[in-house]
C-alpha cells in the first residue's frame, strides 16, 4: 500500500505511458524537449512539472496534440518544486503530526510572522510578490478549519518560542494563536525545553502524514531544498524519533502554559 498519488504523479504515470506506447525512451524525448533525460525522469516520478514550453515540446514529440500542455495548467503549483508534492499530501492527510525546530510551521503561522520569514530569507523583493507567498501560506492553512481533520500534534522545540521574528507584537500574536488553538482541542502541542539538551529531533525539522487508506509518509526540510520519504522503514524510523522527542517534551498543560507565558513577556516587552 503505497502513499496517495497525487495529481503531479497521475500526470508523470499519464507521460510515461504515452512516451512508452509511443516507442520512444527518455532519451530520445529528452532531446526533443532539449533537456536531460534525467529532467524527464522526474517529470515520469511527479518530482517536477515541465514548463509550459517543455509541455508543449512534448505534445509534439508524442503527438498528444496539446494533451500535456493543457493538463499542466491545473498542475501549477504555488509552491516550490521540492515542496509542492508535500503541500498536495498535507491535503488528503487524516493525521499531520509536526516538529519544529528554529520556526513555527507554515500550517501555524500569522500573516505578519509569515511575512516576516518571507523578507528574512529574501535578499531582494517586490511587496507584491512577498505578498502573494503570504497570501499563499495562509490558504494552505485553510485544510485546519475543520475542528477536527486532519488531527494536528505539533512539538516544537524552544527555540522556536524564544527566536523573535518580525519583533516583540508580532510573536506574540503567533504564541497566542498557538496556544489558542491547543486549548481549543484543535492540536495537541507539545514543547521540547531547553534544559532536555540533545533529544531524537535535534538536527531537522519533520512533518509525518498519515492517510485512510494509504501509507504514511514523512517530509523534512532544509534550506532551498526538502525530502519527502515513502519508504515504510524511512517512514517508521522517522516517526520513532518523533515518539522519543515527545516523550521528552513537556505536557499538553505545561507546553501550552510555556507558550502563553512567552506571549505574554513578548507583548510586554520582556523579550
Amino acid at each position: 500500500m503505497g502513499t496517495p498519488r497525487t495529481q503531479r504523479q497521475k500526470y508523470g504515470e499519464e507521460l510515461k505511458l504515452r512516451r512508452l506506447a509511443a516507442g520512444m525512451t527518455q532519451e530520445a524525448l529528452s532531446a526533443i524537449v532539449v533537456c536531460s533525460p534525467t529532467l524527464i525522469s522526474h517529470y515520469e516520478a511527479g518530482r517536477r512539472l515541465p514548463g509550459p514550453e517543455d509541455a508543449e515540446r512534448i505534445d509534439k514529440g508524442l503527438g498528444t496534440d496539446g494533451f500535456f500542455f493543457r493538463w499542466l495548467e491545473d498542475l501549477e503549483s504555488k509552491y516550490a518544486d521540492h515542496f509542492a508534492l508535500a503541500a498536495e499530501l498535507e491535503k488528503l492527510a487524516t493525521e499531520i503530526r509536526l516538529h519544529a525546530i528554529s520556526l513555527v510551521p507554515g500550517l501555524l503561522q500569522t500573516d505578519e510572522y509569515a511575512q516576516a520569514v518571507f523578507r528574512a530569507y529574501t535578499p531582494n523583493y517586490r511587496a507584491e510578490e512577498l505578498d502573494q507567498r503570504v497570501v499563499n501560506r495562509m490558504e494552505r492553512a485553510q485544510i485546519l478549519e475543520d475542528p477536527l481533520n486532519p488531527v494536528l500534534w505539533t512539538v516544537l522545540d524552544e527555540a522556536v518560542i524564544r527566536r523573535s521574528v518580525g519583533g516583540p507584537q508580532v510573536m506574540s500574536g503567533q504564541l497566542h494563536k498557538i496556544a489558542d488553538m491547543a486549548d481549543s482541542g484543535r492540536m495537541r502541542l507539545h514543547v521540547l525545553p531547553f534544559r532536555v539538551g540533545a533529544h531524537a529531533l535535534l538536527g531537522s525539522a519533520l512533518t509525518l502524514m498519515s492517510f485512510a487508506d494509504s501509507a504514511p509518509a514523512a517530509y523534512v526540510e532544509g534550506l532551498h531544498t526538502g525530502h519527502l520519504m515513502d519508504d515504510p522503514a524511512l517512514v517508521d524510523s522517522c516517526r520513532t524519533n518523533y515518539d522519543l522527542a515527545l516523550g521528552d517534551a513537556q505536557s499538553r498543560k505545561d507546553s501550552v502554559a510555556l507558550v502563553r507565558a512567552a506571549a505574554e513577556e513578548y507583548a510586554h516587552g520582556q523579550h
